[in-house]
């Protein structure tokens, strides 16, 4: 019988060892640690713990394998991965390989004490997750990314309907995608529709079809998306865009799996998978009275919520340098790369077109940008212009003048800025409220006294 309170860690990395055995110890859980996945292996002949988590690469074994080999004698056992690797791949092949859950390094003490709880206390640890498959690149170490593919990845088995939530240009498109390369469905056809593409009046006839004759223009009979996507997956892009009437017809397939196609009366049935997406509140949009609560509530079995570029900021260089590369063989020019200083200077800005605004600055880059390494300078216009008055500008400007300051062998420091620091403040609060003392004060989160009293200090008129 496993022994529930206990866990195993398995990491040729002692640090990684010490870190998990004091914290979980701390927990009032049994620790026992391996450096390599062969002492597990001859350890478990004698005894069975409650959870491994071990490293996924290790000098000899590596983590998969002695997944494999755990898995082969004691399914019941369950296995969190941990890895540094923290890309889609490595999560979905850890689900590959009936991991219980994945573990992206560097973790969070707490997180990993609360995973190897829920391991110790499920009952699904034997749970087969996927089948071998193919190569969807998504790239993102952040941890907002993570979140989004474990739940690629624990989807993976499943035929489920999810909805992607997310702002314009974050990827939700690529991540339809890896849902479906991800999915039972792989082989079969994956068939997208934006609707916000679509003339509402022609909307019908794209999604079920149409007889010959069924209205003007209708001089053959068309196959909709709906039997183009029979046993695959329908993408329904932009879902809050789609018309009452055609939400209608679209909850009734969802509910019946047939419909009829526009002008016809023999009734289709189909089996298909809805993965939908959308840049839109769809709870606001039920409360408005556009969007169908029922429809809303057969779409949102899964949510998946995709994080905005200036959320996952540490992902910049890397989808930089991947859009670089893409662009450079896909026109055929020499790979551009960036100067510490650029991407420094990219992983500050707000990103409002997210990573599709970043896609776009890339292939700008490789265009117009002089030589192979790009510098701040060769930067578009609108970029330079978007950092202006940034908070990050202007702290940049007041570190790089402390600094000067201090090499001066200048002190008091504080005396100097702040009074300069709080006169900027006052005028602009009291020029945004057009000198009104009262509005200003509350602007600068003060009471009207303490904003009068300022003033005068500061020999302000």
């Amino acid at each position: 019988m496993p022994k529930k309170n206990t866990v195993w860690i398995v990491d040729d990395d002692e640090s990684v060892r010490w870190v998990l055995e004091k914290g979980l110890s701390e927990k009032g859980l049994k620790v026992e640690t391996f450096e390599s996945a062969l002492q597990v292996l001859k350890k478990l002949d004698q005894e069975t713990p409650g959870v491994i988590l071990t490293d996924i690469k290790m000098p000899g074994t590596s983590g998969l394998v002695l997944l494999d080999q755990v898995k082969e004698e004691r399914p019941d056992i369950p296995i969190i991965i941990m890895t540094a690797h923290s890309d889609l791949e490595s999560a979905v092949e850890s689900y590959e390989h009936g991991a219980w859950e994945y573990l992206p390094k560097p973790f969070d003490m707490e997180d990993a004490i609360q995973m190897v709880k829920r391991a110790m206390s499920s009952d699904d640890a034997t749970e087969d997750h996927l089948e071998s498959l193919p190569k969807a690149e998504i790239i993102g170490e952040a941890s907002a990314m993570q979140e989004v593919f474990r739940a690629i990845g624990k989807l993976s088995n499943s035929n489920s309907t999810v909805l992607l939530v997310g702002q314009s240009g974050t990827g939700k498109e690529l991540v339809a995608n890896a849902l479906f390369q991800h999915s039972p469905r792989k082989e079969k056809s994956f068939i997208a529709l934006n609707m916000a593409d679509i003339p509402k009046e022609l909307l019908e006839a794209e999604l079920f079809g149409h007889e010959k004759g069924a209205f003007t223009g209708a001089d053959e009979k068309r196959t909709g998306r709906f039997e183009l996507a029979h046993e695959g997956t329908l993408f329904l892009d932009e879902i809050g865009d789609m018309p009452l009437e055609t939400q209608t017809r679209l909850l009734r397939v969802l509910s019946n799996k047939e419909f009829y196609r526009v002008g016809g009366r023999k009734p289709i049935t189909v089996d298909v998978r809805i993965i939908a997406a959308t840049h839109q509140c769809l709870e606001e949009q039920v409360e408005k009275g556009v969007f169908r609560e029922d429809l809303f509530h057969r779409l949102n079995v899964i949510k998946i919520s995709l994080p905005n570029l200036n959320e996952r900021r540490d992902d910049i260089p890397a989808l930089c340098k991947h859009f670089l590369r893409l662009t450079a063989l896909e026109l055929k020019e020499e790979t551009k790369y960036l100067s510490e200083e650029v991407e420094d200077y990219l992983s500050k800005l707000a990103w409002p077109g997210n990573v599709r605004q970043l896609e776009n600055t890339c292939r700008w880059l490789t265009v117009m940008a002089p030589s192979r390494q790009i510098r701040l300078e060769d930067l578009p216009t609108d970029l330079k212009r978007e950092s202006t008055g940034s908070k990050t500008e202007w702290t940049e400007k007041l570190k790089s003048w402390a600094e000067d300051s201090l090499a001066k062998g200048e002190t008091e420091l504080l005396d100097l800025a702040l009074p300069e620091f709080e006169k900027t403040m006052i005028e602009a609060a009291l020029n945004k409220t057009l000198g009104k003392k009262n509005g200003a004060a509350k602007l600068l989160g003060w009471g009207r006294n303490t904003l009068t009293r300022k003033i005068k200090e500061l020999g302000m008129n």
